[in-house]
């Protein structure tokens, strides 16, 4: 390990082999982290969180403080995050409220000033940009790119391998592999170049084209639209995800 002299390293704190603490980082009792995770100066590590190898957590970020809820009563609630995350400036991250946990998956990067709130749960390869912000319980599918300074509204769902414009509020749900952007945000199509660029044959673009054209282009009520693309196009994996995330939609999904 390598912890600046300057650094305040809890003794109840785990810390993995090869773990570098830059100056003046703080580091709570019941954090645990893993090995060679390197955290920069001026960081704020506390509460129930566990980080996991191979991290990078860049200056003056905020991990695990109490969430932002009034109804938070302090409560022991946990962060959880994954491993070869990269977390840059200013980042904060609550942990959870009530009962659970605050939960970022594996290979994720969370650009400046960006906000992870109580209760949200973050998949894998994600990429949030400068200043973008989820509220509480917000749920964000691998492979999703959320635009700088977008706000996602609390309970919202957003799917894999979407793409959302800079400076958008979303406040339903984005299905996975479409583009959204706007105040408020609606669908521009699905994210083609997104697609072609992780190698997602040409036979699940054209039927992924296809639902969409069905689902939001046809003048079926949602349900037989959802049903039709389903009949027609269901043994696709990725057409059988698109259809059942609109299904399963709370909130309603953008249009």
């Amino acid at each position: 390990m390598k912890i600046h002299s300057t650094a305040i390293i809890n003794p109840g704190a785990n810390l993995g082999e090869g773990v570098e603490v830059g100056p003046y980082s703080i580091i709570g009792s019941e954090v645990k982290i893993g090995k060679n995770t390197v955290i920069g100066p001026h960081v704020v590590i506390e509460g129930a969180t566990e980080i996991g190898e191979g991290c990078n957590i860049y200056q003056f970020c905020s991990i695990g403080a109490p969430p932002q809820d009034l109804k938070f009563g302090g409560e022991k609630t946990y962060v959880v995050i994954g491993n070869f995350n990269i977390i840059r400036e200013f980042v904060t991250i609550n942990r959870a409220t009530g009962s659970g946990v605050t939960f970022i998956g594996d290979h994720n990067m969370i650009m400046a000033y960006a906000h992870v709130a109580h209760n949200c749960k973050i998949g894998h390869y994600v990429v949030m940009a400068n200043a973008a912000t989820l509220a509480g319980y917000v749920n964000v599918e691998d492979y999703a790119m959320i635009g700088g300074l977008s706000g996602i509204h609390q309970f919202t769902n957003i799917g894999a391998h979407c793409i959302i414009g800079g400076a958008s509020a979303v406040v339903q749900d984005v299905p996975p592999y479409t583009m959204a952007a706007g105040n408020h945000a609606k669908l521009f199509g699905l994210n083609l170049i997104g697609l072609k660029r992780r190698n997602f044959p040409e036979e699940t673009i054209k039927a992924l084209k296809k639902a969409y054209q069905i689902i939001f282009r046809s003048q079926l009520l949602l349900e037989e639209s959802l049903q039709k693309a389903q009949d027609e196009l269901g043994n696709i994996p990725e057409v059988e995800h698109f259809v059942r995330f609109i299904r399963e939609s709370k909130r309603g999904t953008c249009r």
